[in-house]
């Protein structure tokens, strides 16, 4: 039997400064251009609100103990939240799966996929729980 557990209110408190950091960022600069410059655009946004991200970090991938590979996902937010940017016409299951995947390589429980490439970011970001099996 799958469950999800309620993300901590300390993680919600980050979750919130990421969505608002986003739409700020969505607003300003709009749909259009390159993941880089959003990604640019959004680390300077938490910056400016003196939020701490680690950026591009390297996520080891192990299979059955052992280590078989290496990711990298955009940020990790407070130590607490996977963000995942892109900046897409459309985001795909291949994009929730990236995400879900990240969280279980790191055992954080919450993600966002934030898509500037969607005409209205309340349409761009997804937010993702991690599954837990017991």
């Amino acid at each position: 039997m799958n469950y999800q557990l309620a993300p901590s209110e300390k993680t919600e408190v980050v979750a919130t400064q990421i969505v608002d950091a986003a739409l700020e960022v969505h607003r300003a600069l709009g749909p259009g251009y390159l993941e880089s410059v959003y990604e640019a655009a959004f680390t300077y946004e938490l910056t400016l609100r003196s939020i701490c991200f680690e950026r591009q970090c390297v996520v080891p991938i192990f299979y059955k103990e052992r280590l078989v590979g290496e990711s990298r996902l955009d940020l990790i937010v407070g130590k607490l939240v996977v963000v995942e940017l892109k900046a897409v016409p459309a985001m795909l299951p291949i994009h929730t799966a990236q995400v879900l995947s990240y969280l279980k390589a790191t055992s954080i429980e919450l993600g966002f996929i934030l898509n500037f490439g969607a005409a209205r970011m309340k349409d761009g970001a997804r937010r993702l729980v991690r599954t837990h099996t017991p």
